[in-house]
């Protein structure tokens, strides 16, 4: 029975930064970020979005009724939790209208935690074929106003519906896993900012992914040339071409052409988004599949999953059938071409807009925000969320 991604979505604030400008801003050299780290726009997340309504708009524009009856597995991968108790999870199932025999539960382990709830769904579907899991990677990076990690900061949520017979890719069983207890990248609970070692979390990125390739080659009995593209986690959209060029020797030049190209096409979005952790791959691969017109189906695309801490994983899919006729490329356009460029000085309020520390109450203007699913305040220390559709 094949397994894999059914359906696939996104969603990104409204408004953006301007790396140039914001590179002006701080005395930088604007080529630092548009080449030395390749990012070109940073999404902004306002005070009335936070990562269930990032999650639960991505998962909006591509779930229909057939959808809402059949799943029954929400799987939420974050690391901008907003409660330590109750998960994004059941939020979303709400907001969303989905059937109420399903489980909900949120994964965490820094940018890896979507890919954890991708390997827990096709291990639920396969003892459930009829059913569908949606995942959900959904985060707010935040490292703060003038800091070294501010601009690999961003916000978003990939949404991805898993399910037998799946109409975009297949997913393979291939896979090769390694954990290791480093400090490269962490956020403590006290803290709504993470703290990072960039040049240690380089290191460590390059070196999981190295050590995963060749478990996996070793295992699958594959190679580059078996690979249409590969696909990282893009904290910053030069940190997978580096790992990239550890290993694109292995391969003739012309496949070191393909992937290198290929390569390219898969950051279009994350370049204009910026780092979304448990989203980021994800991304990628939609990036990828939406901007590269000539991709032909049964070719296999690689995936690079990383979270900090560390946990680090390669994997393959098979690309299906007709799989663009499932994809939802002028929605997605249509986030891009809708946006709003910001100033730095509205950047930087909008930063320190936060809610109340100590459970007052607040009222949020969500008609300011034009997306569906918008946080419209707290009562009581609840957070009060509205689907403006229903």
């Amino acid at each position: 029975m094949k397994i894999g991604i059914d359906k696939i979505g996104f969603y990104a604030p409204h408004i953006y930064v301007d790396m140039e400008k914001l590179a002006e801003a701080r005395n930088i050299e604007p080529a630092k970020f548009t080449i030395g780290i390749g990012q070109s726009q940073m999404a902004v997340a306002p005070i009335t979005q936070d990562s269930v309504t990032l999650a639960a708009n991505a998962a909006l524009e591509i779930i229909d009724d057939e959808d809402r009856e059949k799943i029954d597995f929400v799987i939420f991968g974050s690391e901008s939790g907003i409660d330590h108790s109750k998960s994004g999870a059941v939020y979303v199932h709400q907001l969303l209208g989905l059937q109420p025999q399903a489980r909900a539960v949120e994964v965490k382990q820094a940018c890896y935690g979507a890919t954890a709830g991708i390997q827990m769904a096709k291990g639920h579907i396969a003892l459930n074929p009829e059913s569908k899991v949606l995942v959900l990677g959904s985060d707010i990076a935040r490292y703060g106003l003038n800091t070294a990690g501010e601009s690999t900061q961003g916000a978003g949520a990939v949404a991805m519906i898993i399910s037998a017979n799946p109409r975009i890719m297949e997913l393979e069983n291939h896979n090769v896993y390694l954990t290791n207890d480093i400090m490269d990248f962490w956020r403590p609970i006290y803290s709504d900012k993470a703290f990072v070692d960039g040049k240690f979390s380089n290191e460590q990125y390059i070196l999981f992914f190295n050590k995963v390739w060749e478990a996996f080659k070793s295992k699958s009995g594959l190679n580059l040339s078996d690979m249409e593209a590969i696909c990282y986690h893009l904290p910053y959209t030069k940190m997978g071409l580096k790992a990239l060029r550890t290993v694109i020797d292995e391969a003739p030049e012309e496949v070191r052409e393909r992937l290198l190209e290929n390569y390219q096409i898969s950051t279009q979005y994350n370049r204009n988004v910026g780092n979304i952790y448990t989203g980021s791959l994800y991304l990628s691969l939609l990036s990828l599949l939406e901007n590269k017109e000539d991709l032909k189906e049964g070719v296999r695309i690689g995936m690079f999953s990383y979270g900090s801490g560390a946990v680090g994983e390669f994997f393959t899919g098979v690309l299906q059938p007709n799989y663009r006729e499932h994809l939802h490329i002028e929605s997605h356009q249509r986030i891009f071409d809708t946006r709003k460029e910001v100033t730095i000085e509205e950047y930087e309020a909008i930063f320190e807009e936060t809610l109340p520390r100590d459970g007052a109450d607040i009222e949020l203007n969500i008609e300011q925000d034009p997306a569906s699913i918008v946080l419209s305040g707290t009562v009581d220390n609840k957070r009060q969320y509205v689907n403006k559709n229903s």
